[in-house]
């Protein structure tokens, strides 16, 4: 038995499958699986005999459907062509945000026994006028190609669930910050920059105001959320298996005032502010604060403050 990791090479999929490894015949709910599948453009960076790579395009149905097969329990759905790289590349985007959601689920439904799917959604499936803190009932309107896309695919996970062809679990991803490495395609990439390079000692820049409202969470707290989804049960979601996933609100200014905390003043003067209309537009739509109460009922987790999420990046990476 199996439990498939799509983007499983990537930061987010490692980590992932890391923490079910060692979550493996411990945590209750989790389903009883003899190893873990990343399939990804790249081999997973996780050395560890239980985990096997494909290496190739989730977009392809073949693919989807040799991967996921009658040994399959599970499935995480992580890879995903990121926001600011589905906007600039709108084909790229429906490619594989779209037709590669279609494709994993049609692959899990021709199993036959509706293996559990976690889908990773973005707080970029809202957009619009919104209230400050919004409710679970909001409906989405992305202001995005990239989470329209995202809005589209948590629409099939949930039919696909209503029908019986896999047990779905969508969760909407808050910005994940602070992530090691180099700067990605997100629109949201400078809400790790403006802490990773300072840190490093590197200049950044802050491309929106710095009221801008952030919803966001650590890579940590992510992880263990996105594993816990897979453990709950369907029955206790309910009928409609949307999630907001916890995470707090930070506005961009409060953020650099815990790099300069953490990091002290010769980290902040590092951070210029020079807009970036690109960046802002997309940004600037998505809501900041969320209620959040059932998830948090349901067992679900967040960070306790800003401040703790940039000390967990700085202990852990920086030398």
């Amino acid at each position: 038995m199996w439990i498939v990791v799509t983007g499983g090479a990537g930061f987010l999929g490692s980590r992932v499958i890391r923490a079910l490894l060692a979550a493996r015949g411990s945590k209750d709910g989790l389903p009883d699986f003899e190893g873990v599948l990343s399939v990804d453009l790249a081999p997973c960076p996780v050395e560890d005999a239980r985990v096997s790579s494909v290496v190739g395009d989730i977009a392809d149905p073949a693919l989807a459907g040799r991967v996921i097969d009658a040994e399959t329990v599970g499935v995480f759905h992580l890879a995903a062509v990121l926001s600011g790289q589905s906007e600039a590349e709108f084909d790229v985007g429906m490619r594989v945000n779209l037709d590669g959601t279609r494709a994993l689920l049609e692959a899990a439904r021709a199993t036959g026994h509706a293996p559990r799917f976690v889908f990773a959604s973005s707080v970029a499936v809202f957009g619009g006028e919104m209230p400050v803190v919004v409710p679970e009932s909001l409906a989405p309107m992305p202001a995005s190609s990239y989470g329209a896309a995202k809005a589209m695919g948590e629409l099939l996970v949930n039919d696909y669930s209503r029908r019986g062809f896999v047990d779905g679990r969508v969760c909407r991803l808050p910005t994940i910050v602070v992530r090691p490495g180099k700067p990605n395609s997100a629109a949201s990439s400078f809400a790790s920059g403006i802490i990773r390079e300072p840190l490093a000692g590197v200049a950044s820049n802050l491309p929106v105001p710095v009221g801008t409202r952030l919803w966001l969470s650590s890579p940590d707290a992510v992880v263990e959320n996105l594993v816990h989804a897979m453990a709950v049960e369907g029955a206790w979601i309910g009928p409609w298996r949307t999630l907001n996933l916890p995470g707090i609100c930070v506005t961009a200014g409060e953020m650099l005032e815990s790099l300069e905390r953490v990091g002290g003043a010769a980290a902040r003067a590092l951070v210029s502010q020079e807009p970036e209309k690109r960046v802002a537009d997309i940004v600037c739509s998505w809501p900041g604060d969320f209620d959040v109460t059932r998830p948090l009922a349901l067992g679900f987790t967040r960070d306790g403050d800003f401040d703790g999420v940039v000390r967990q990046y700085r202990d852990e990476f920086v030398h």
